[in-house]
């Protein structure tokens, strides 16, 4: 949608000052004003609620699928072939206007098949992005032939936050309403999403897409950016603003307000998407020189009353969807607690990079759950990591569904417990003189509260397991090398058919010392 701004009114005659001012001057001094009206009215003008009634009034109309027509060039890249098609760095939106903030875009094609309409957002009011394929390197690829229709997937922007003499990719918005940022000395590795609808649900998954993006011309000492989104789907539409803040951590603050067009079977708020194949609990099937390989390790949750829950993350043998019901939210996050190169040996993928994220309310959500998806995959190609908030109180079709909350992507000081967090888990038979099923875990525990206890200080293991599991033993040791401690627990199922459920936390005679472990031992 168009805006017009109207220039300021330098109708002067009955206001004009009563000291002479020089026609030079007096011409500054209005362009001055006009230029300073232009860009408060263009502010006032575009902003969340443009895009929230765009959003409100798609849900009332039925859903329109976006039609592709990709040429022949195209339709069968792969996903080596589609990286070929560089956006030429030249040609960044910003680039010759030497602001903080830079935008490049990516083609069609691949699995990003659907174009996107990206605006952008000045002073004078909104103007439409054009796509031209002289704004792309093709490589080694055929450029389309015909170019009619075609047009841009999504797009990323850069800001310098490793060196002043580089702009550095920070933030990318590409395919459905996936997005991904990193901050300093961070690399691509989890990713966010609009919205999980129906996610691991019999009836099948839909993804929300977002189908339009407007970004905020930034000014030349800007810190941040915003950008707005529209999301569109059979059953959901929305209105988006982010606000990206690059650094040493990098948050995205985001506001939305969504609408549904009919009921779903399932709403997931704030969705991260992961990677996780293997790691110390457990070895991949074939042999492989790396001693773990995952974008995150492991859920933290923390509830509004300040418990802090830990979930190590797990490559299932067959789906397996967990939840965990709270009064309120504090966070919760998809975390890489591993950062030593040493724990995975990879020269390429330096998964020690790969940030964690972090969810933070901005307001109070209520009652709902975290539920975690854990989806077996046969590779690290395939994202099977899922986590989102479900709210109690589901929406109300065609009513107003407000949130806001803000992501973290961390590395080198992470959200943690204030006490003490889970470092490891290794998972191995119980080593005995007459082997039986039962299952021996290994968690190392580290943090201030473990530091400063002395070897005659008494801490004990508080553990539980439910109705399928028998705690064999559970023994508490200090680890002198990191200066935290250790649970030894040995676990036997009573039906190896069904999954134990487990609990762990160190604790003195005062207090509980750490977050909880929680694990779910699969069938």
């Amino acid at each position: 949608m168009e805006h017009t701004i109207l220039s300021g009114d330098s109708r002067n005659s009955s206001s004009a000052p009563s000291v002479p001012i020089g026609r030079p001057l007096l011409a500054a001094l209005i362009l001055f004003f006009c230029v300073t009206f232009s860009a408060l009215a263009s502010a006032q003008t575009f902003d969340f609620g443009d895009v929230a009634r765009q959003a409100q009034k798609l849900a009332k109309q039925d859903f329109k699928e976006t039609s592709v027509k990709l040429p022949r060039e195209l339709q069968s890249l792969t996903y080596d072939q589609f990286r070929d098609i560089r956006f030429k760095p030249e040609k960044a939106l910003w680039r010759d206007a030497k602001l903080p903030f830079e935008a490049m875009f990516f083609h069609q094609g691949f699995f990003f098949d659907r174009p996107v309409r990206i605006s952008e957002v000045r002073a004078d009011g909104v103007h439409d992005i054009q796509f031209s394929p002289d704004q792309f390197d093709y490589g080694k690829n055929a450029p389309p032939k015909d170019s009619d229709g075609l047009g841009f997937s999504g797009f990323r922007i850069h800001y310098p936050i490793n060196t002043g003499k580089y702009k550095d990719e920070v933030a990318v918005f590409l395919g459905a309403s996936y997005f991904r940022a990193v901050g300093k000395d961070q690399l691509y590795g989890l990713s966010a999403r609009g919205l999980a609808v129906d996610t691991a649900l019999a009836s099948g998954e839909e993804f929300p897409r977002f189908v339009r993006f407007w970004l905020v011309r930034p000014n030349p000492q800007a810190r941040e950016l915003t950008i707005y989104a529209l999301l569109d789907s059979p059953r959901v539409t929305g209105a988006y603003r982010f606000v990206i803040v690059p650094g040493a951590e990098t948050i995205a603050d985001v506001k939305a307000r969504i609408f549904l067009r009919k009921d779903v079977g399932k709403l997931g708020i704030a969705p991260l998407t992961s990677m996780y194949f293997f790691g110390a609990d457990k070895r991949p099937p074939y042999e492989d020189f790396r001693p773990q390989v995952h974008d995150s390790d492991g859920l933290s949750i923390q509830s509004g009353s300040s418990e802090w829950i830990w979930r190590p993350l797990q490559n299932p043998p067959r789906l397996l969807v967990t939840s965990f019901t709270l009064d309120s939210l504090a966070g919760f996050g998809l975390m890489q607690r591993g950062r030593d190169f040493s724990t995975y040996q990879d020269l390429e993928s330096r998964y020690e990079k790969r940030p964690s994220a972090w969810v933070e309310p901005k307001s109070a959500w209520g009652r709902g759950r975290v539920e975690l998806v854990q989806i077996p995959t046969p590779d690290e190609t395939n994202d099977n990591i899922v986590a989102y908030w479900i709210p109690d109180k589901a929406p109300v079709p065609l009513q107003p569904f407000d949130l806001d909350y803000r992501i973290r992507w961390q590395k080198d000081k992470e959200t943690k417990p204030p006490l003490a967090w889970v470092a490891q888990t290794r998972r191995g038979h119980a080593y005995i003189r007459q082997p039986d099923n039962s299952i021996n875990f290994i968690i190392d525990f580290e943090g201030p509260a473990l530091q400063r206890l002395t070897a005659d200080d008494a801490v004990e293991a508080a553990v539980t397991a439910d109705d399928n599991g028998e705690i064999a033993s559970a023994d508490v040791h200090r680890n002198d090398v990191t200066k935290g401690y250790r649970i030894s627990l040995r676990v036997k199922p009573k039906d190896a058919k069904k999954p134990v459920e487990l609990r762990a936390a160190l604790r003195d005679k005062q207090q509980t010392l750490s977050e909880t472990w929680s694990y779910v031992l699969s069938p």
